[in-house]
């Protein structure tokens, strides 16, 4: 078996368990709680009162406007300055959540206002509140829409977690990084890195289109219901 076979054979284990340990749960719960804060931020920028709308607006326009590398830093290590610390994993859950939140904001904004405002008043015409329509009527409309994009989000966002190495949590690319200084083999050690994030997308890839095709299933039949 050749060396730089026998290299990548010998260093899958610790890799892959970097990313079933740490970057697999990162991405689940940077995404969850992005999520979360984006549709948040997208219903009050939309329907919240304006002092408050406008302090999500600056929340987007400042993370939107910045390296999310930058925002890491500044968590990590530069609120420490201020006296608030955080751990690596949490200062990285922290970095990603807020960054996410502000791009899925936008996503979630502009799937909400795809749905017809016709369908708001129909909601409204049977007796809906307007909780009761957003739930039952909107959401679900808007859901068709905002799917492809937010799938397109957390595939990025798993490459993403790569930065988290910065902080010192031990995720794939920063178990690669401490094997090539030993072994001195950076080649080798990141294109295997490349490759199994290329393995985790292309997986991902894969569940959005099956995705997207039931989506898009459900939409074709409730349109020949009508």
């Amino acid at each position: 078996m050749p060396e730089w076979l026998k290299l990548m054979v010998e260093s899958l284990p610790p890799l892959l368990y970097a990313g079933l340990v740490f970057t697999v749960p990162l991405t689940l719960l940077s995404f969850a709680c992005g999520l979360s804060l984006g549709f948040v931020t997208a219903l009050v920028r939309l329907y919240g009162p304006k002092p408050l709308a406008d302090g999500f607006r600056f929340y987007v326009w400042l993370i939107r406007g910045t390296p999310l590398l930058v925002q890491l830093f500044l968590i990590f290590y530069g609120l420490p300055k201020a006296g608030i610390v955080f751990d690596p994993l949490p200062a990285a859950v922290i970095g990603f959540s807020l960054n996410v939140g502000a791009y899925t904001s936008e996503v979630i904004r502009a799937a909400l206002l795809a749905v017809p405002r016709g369908q708001w008043e129909a909601a409204y015409s049977i007796g809906l509140t307007w909780a009761q329509a957003m739930r039952r009527t909107i959401l679900p409309q808007a859901s068709r829409v905002a799917v492809p994009p937010l799938a397109n989000t957390f595939i990025s966002l798993i490459k993403d977690t790569s930065l988290a190495a910065v902080l010192t949590v031990p995720e794939i690319f920063q178990a690669a990084q401490r094997i090539a200084s030993v072994t001195y083999e950076p080649l080798i050690l990141y294109t295997e890195t490349a490759l199994i994030y290329l393995l985790f997308s292309s997986v991902l890839s894969a569940g959005q289109q099956k995705l997207e095709a039931r989506f898009g299933q459900h939409l074709h039949q409730a349109q020949e219901t009508k």
